[in-house]
């Protein structure tokens, strides 16, 4: 029997390991358990060479130093975590007798295909613990656990940084090109495609934001201090699922489309238009993909350091003015203390309002003042820039269904890694995040009907250019959930009067 050679990386060295391919999955794991110097309880994980997640066991393929594998080792004392051995070979024993079963057959029969089914779903299950990061799970060198909130990056941290280094270069090679009309044009539409865009030419467009609304000028930032600036933004949006930079991106891009579209430019002072960008930019700054129920049940740093008050919230306000604090990234530096206090002030209240437990206080303030809104009054302005970076942070749902719903996928992924968390650590579970009892219709029109409608319905009361006679909220409220997708999807309707309204208005 040919002897295998895998090589691979772990905790920072490149060791080799050699076994036979007639060996069990065990033995397999045993022989990287102990290179590892893991324990009997500790979660191994393997990724290839382009970062995918493979199944140790003895059909790993052999590779070389250069294809080198990583390995991975997720610490628990969690008695949940611990599987029985047999499990180990269960795959290989199900692959055995369906050959077994080919042969006298000639065919699997469905309940076999089935059977395979659950145990690679289960499989992956298993495998997809990379969210246990944000736990402090992952084994540093020294085997102390890493901060709750600084995840282990999927490759190792040198690779991390020259990806980064990467994209700055691309952004700023890129940043002395024209940005064609059509390009900029487009830029200022709701429905605006995130998908067809690189990280570095999302910088760009997002410093295109900033010039085009003239910040540079009214605010004396040099170019490069806002290059800076954009680019240690983006360094500060996690490698998560939904809460990342593309969606950083998005928020802001809705929330310059508004500012177009309104005509707001022509309604509010500058410094409050750079307040509400600036703010939809930094507002989910270093997310750990975790909401502020977990932080609270689970009373991790941030929940501890804030109170129980807003902790993400107030932890994404606290990054961006950190990252301000750099000589080389404050595009505030040139501003009167006035300015700056106006600024900061504005931001944190911009980005407090983000937290969906102030939802309803929020919109019943607005409520309130929206019939006498007055455009020089102070408290009122304050609630309408509230209100457009809320709607800003929730409008994947007024964009062509293309756009929205890769969104929701994302947002889903993460909902069920917390609530796969949460069982695993004996915590409340949220409702609408647990994979068991969550589908993506009834979690989509439960948000479009009691979070979403309600916003952009009154906002609209407010911008009559945006208001458009249609039936999509009638038709929501009628149709049962199946109805609803179906009618999406067969009609391209989009979530609501808002959301019709808005493309209406683009492609006129």
């Amino acid at each position: 029997m040919t002897t295998k050679i895998i090589h691979f990386m772990v905790n920072g060295k490149l060791e080799q390991a050699e076994f036979r391919a007639d060996c069990s999955a065990a033995d397999v794991r045993d022989v990287f358990r102990a290179a590892a110097e893991a324990g009997p309880h500790h979660i191994l994980k393997m990724y290839n060479s382009s970062g995918s997640v493979v199944n140790i066991s003895p059909r790993l393929e052999a590779n070389s130093e250069r294809s080198y594998y990583r390995l991975e080792v997720v610490a628990s004392d969690l008695q949940s975590v611990a599987m029985p051995p047999e499990l180990d070979d269960m795959e290989y024993r199900l692959h055995h007798l369906e050959s077994k079963v080919m042969e006298d057959m000639g065919k699997s029969p469905d309940i076999m295909c089935e059977l395979k089914s659950h145990v690679e779903s289960f499989k992956r299950k298993l495998e997809s613990v990379e969210h246990l990061s944000w736990m402090g799970l992952f084994k540093d060198d020294g085997d102390q656990q890493l901060s709750k909130f600084s995840p282990k990056p999927k490759t190792p941290q040198l690779s991390v940084q020259e990806e980064r280094q990467q994209v700055r270069r691309k952004f700023l090679n890129m940043s002395s090109l024209q940005v064609t009309e059509e390009v900029r044009e487009h830029l200022k539409t709701p429905i605006f495609d995130n998908w067809q865009w690189e990280e570095a030419e999302m910088l760009v467009l997002l410093q295109v934001m900033y010039m085009d609304l003239d910040f540079l000028t009214a605010f004396h930032i040099e170019l490069e201090v806002l290059q800076n600036f954009l680019f240690e933004v983006y360094c500060h949006y996690n490698n998560i699922p939904f809460h990342n930079f593309q969606h950083c991106f998005c928020v802001t891009q809705m929330m310059y489309g508004l500012i177009w579209l309104t005509d707001l430019r022509n309604k509010l002072g500058r410094i409050d238009l750079f307040v509400m960008l600036t703010s939809a930019l930094c507002h989910d700054l270093d997310h750990p993909g975790y909401n502020n129920v977990y932080q609270i049940n689970a009373q991790t740093d941030l929940a501890l350091r804030y109170n129980d008050i807003s902790p993400l919230e107030n932890h994404h306000c606290a990054v961006a003015f950190g990252i301000l604090s750099k000589p080389e990234c404050n595009i505030l530096n040139n501003l009167t203390c006035e300015q700056y206090k106006h600024i900061r002030g504005g931001m944190i209240r911009c980005i407090l309002a983000t937290d969906m437990a102030r939802h309803n206080e929020i919109l019943n303030k607005f409520k309130l003042i929206q019939p006498v809104f007055d455009f020089t009054n102070k408290e009122h302005k304050e609630v309408l820039m509230k209100i457009m970076v809320k709607v800003s942070d929730i409008s994947n749902e007024a964009r062509p269904m293309a756009v929205a719903e890769p969104w929701l996928d994302c947002l889903l992924q993460e909902f069920f890694n917390q609530s796969d968390t949460e069982k695993l650590k004996g915590l409340p579970v949220t409702p609408f995040m647990d994979r068991d009892k969550v589908s993506k219709p009834s979690s989509q029109t439960s948000f479009i009907r009691f979070v979403l409608l309600p916003l952009f319905s009154e906002l609209t009361k407010l911008f009559p250019c945006l208001e458009v006679k249609c039936h999509c909220a009638h038709t929501l409220n009628r149709c049962s959930q199946n109805q609803y997708v179906h009618h999406r999807r067969s009609s391209l309707l989009l979530s609501s009067p808002f959301a019709m309204c808005l493309l209406l208005q683009s492609s006129r």
